[in-house]
């Protein structure tokens, strides 16, 4: 049986799958460390004991303090984000905050690419 659910958590829309999330942050807003802490509960929940990866598909402007990925590398369960756009800048600064996760983390123009890329990286961490 197939799991989804979505969150509207003010700041953010989240969309849980099955071996996936898909995060949407809201325009103008600064995402900080303390944002991974509704993130472990969203995983706590769907995720307990089973490998996830974080999608954030950035539609809108907004900032994250990379210190944030510190914390979220944490997350034990949590294997690896990708982030989608279709927009140069956005993926550029992508690029900048990839430094600071110590998980794979990938950069992809569809989201269709960053979930065979998922699968992909949740297949590698079973073998």
């Amino acid at each position: 049986m197939s799991m989804f659910h979505y969150y509207d958590l003010g700041y953010c829309e989240a969309f849980i799958f099955d071996e996936f999330l898909v995060n949407q942050i809201r325009e103008g807003i600064t995402i900080t460390p303390e944002h991974n802490v509704k993130l472990k509960e969203v995983i706590d929940t769907h995720f307990k004991d089973k490998p996830v990866v974080y999608i954030s598909n950035r539609i809108h402007s907004y900032s994250v303090d990379p210190l944030t990925y510190i914390e979220t590398s944490k997350i034990c369960n949590l294997l690896a984000i990708a982030v989608v756009s279709d927009n140069l800048t956005f993926r550029e600064s992508a690029a900048f905050e990839s430094k600071f996760y110590q998980k794979p983390f990938a950069i992809f123009e569809t989201l269709s690419e960053a979930i065979e890329w998922v699968h992909k990286t949740i297949q590698e961490q079973m073998d």
